[in-house]
């Protein structure tokens, strides 16, 4: 492989990383918001959910959150903090919600990173 190869290669690298973080909340908002009460919410099937998630957080599949969301949360300026392994599913539900009238559901990664943000809020 040359070094041009080599350079696409890792110009494509980079750029999934970086799209990969686009629309996710910052870290230091996310920790504001934790601070004053959002709600962290877990998309990731039930299955997922019960091999290990945040003590706080709430189990609402990203197929059900349009129905499960508005059942417990009224308050639609509540701050909502959705997460799920990669941060895929979690950007799709933010959609969702938005569309429903939920203007503070911001998307906050995936669970590894969601852990360390939550561990981190002190």
């Amino acid at each position: 492989m040359d070094w041009k190869n080599w350079l696409i290669a890792a110009v494509i690298i980079v750029a999934f990383f970086v799209l990969r973080r686009i629309g996710q909340i910052s870290a230091k908002a996310a920790r504001e918001h934790l601070k004053n009460g959002a709600v962290v919410i877990d998309v990731r099937s039930p299955g997922e959910f019960a091999g290990g998630h945040l003590p706080q957080a709430l189990n609402m599949p990203v197929d059900q959150v349009e129905t499960l969301v508005p059942r417990r949360v009224k308050d639609r300026s509540q701050v909502l903090l959705l997460h799920c392994q990669s941060g895929m599913r979690s950007g799709a539900a933010k959609k969702k919600l938005q569309a429903l009238g939920y203007r503070n559901a911001f998307n906050l990664g995936s669970y590894g990173r969601a852990a360390r943000i939550v561990a981190d809020r002190q």
